[in-house]
């Protein structure tokens, strides 16, 4: 499917294109800086491992907007009027990650759409899952 512009170009159970985001080290510093977040766990492998983690892994709010990214790139003109989150477990920085949604309700009197959004790794394990509410 490409991109969608209003609720008829829409239909029950559409997948979205799958979105791969940039989850490299030097991406998520730069978030980091632009977002006043700060913390080793986020930037530095050494920092995260002497926390207890495997590595350095993404901030919560960073993932938000790989979903809130997907939905955009999908439906360029949307409002995202809600995105839920459940944090499964951290999202690995320098892994690859996939974003995938599907279309689970369709509200034609509002012009709305509900998604399903998954974020996975390379071994197909669920890291944050959520759902968003999308105008058009």
């Amino acid at each position: 499917m490409s991109t969608v512009e209003k609720i008829t170009d829409v239909e029950f159970g559409s997948e979205l294109p799958a979105f791969a985001p940039d989850t490299s080290i030097e991406n998520v510093r730069r978030f980091c800086k632009a977002s006043s977040w700060g913390g080793g766990r986020f930037t530095d492998h050494e920092y995260a491992r002497k926390e207890g983690l495997a590595g350095a892994i993404v901030p919560g709010i960073m993932s938000q907007g790989y979903l809130a990214a997907m939905i955009h790139r999908w439906a360029p003109e949307g409002n995202i009027k809600h995105i839920d989150t459940v944090f499964r477990a951290p999202v690995q920085v320098d892994q690859p990650h996939t974003i995938t949604g599907v279309v689970t309700d369709i509200n034609e009197d509002d012009s709305e759409v509900e998604i399903d959004l998954t974020i996975t790794n390379e071994k197909s394990e669920t890291r944050v899952f959520g759902t968003a509410t999308v105008a058009l």
